[in-house]
C-alpha cells in the first residue's frame, strides 16, 4: 500500500459475515492505485452481483472486497495486514445487522447500513 487509507470501518453485515466467517470484519479502504500485490495470485468469488472478493489461494486468508458501485475504492480485510493494530476503525457500518451478543464500548459513529455512497447507476449490493 502507498499512502494512508481513506476509510476504515467495522462492518457488521450478514453478506460479509458469511463470506469471511466472522461476526464482523474491519475493512481498510484504499484507492486501487495505492495497492499492489507483491506475490501470488489471489482467487476470486462473488456472492452478490457486482461484488468481487479475493482470498489467498494458498492459505485462504480473505484479502479484498471490490464493488462496481464503488469504482475508486478497494477494501482490504484487517486480517490481511501484518500489523493490524495500525488501522483503528472510524465507524461501525451495518450497525442494524450487528449480532446482539457483540458489544462495543467505543464512541464511534454507528451507521445503520452502508457507510459509503455508491454509484446510483449501479445501486447498492442488497438491491442488485
Amino acid at each position: 500500500m502507498h499512502g494512508d487509507p481513506f476509510w476504515i470501518c467495522s462492518d457488521h453485515d450478514d453478506d460479509c459475515r458469511k463470506a469471511i466467517g466472522s461476526p464482523l470484519t474491519v475493512w481498510v479502504g484504499y484507492r486501487p492505485a495505492q495497492f499492489r500485490l507483491l506475490t501470488g495470485t489471489p482467487k476470486t468469488f462473488s456472492r452478490t452481483q457486482g461484488v468481487l472478493r479475493t482470498f489467498c489461494a494458498d492459505c485462504g486468508t480473505s484479502i479484498a472486497y471490490l464493488d462496481q458501485g464503488l469504482p475508486e475504492e478497494l477494501y482490504l480485510t484487517i486480517g490481511f495486514f501484518d500489523h493490524p493494530e495500525r488501522f483503528a476503525p472510524q465507524a461501525h457500518a451495518y450497525w442494524d445487522m450487528k449480532l446482539p451478543w457483540v458489544e462495543f464500548g467505543d464512541e464511534l459513529p454507528r451507521v445503520g447500513r452502508y457507510s459509503r455512497r455508491r454509484d446510483p447507476a449501479v445501486g447498492n449490493p442488497a438491491d442488485r
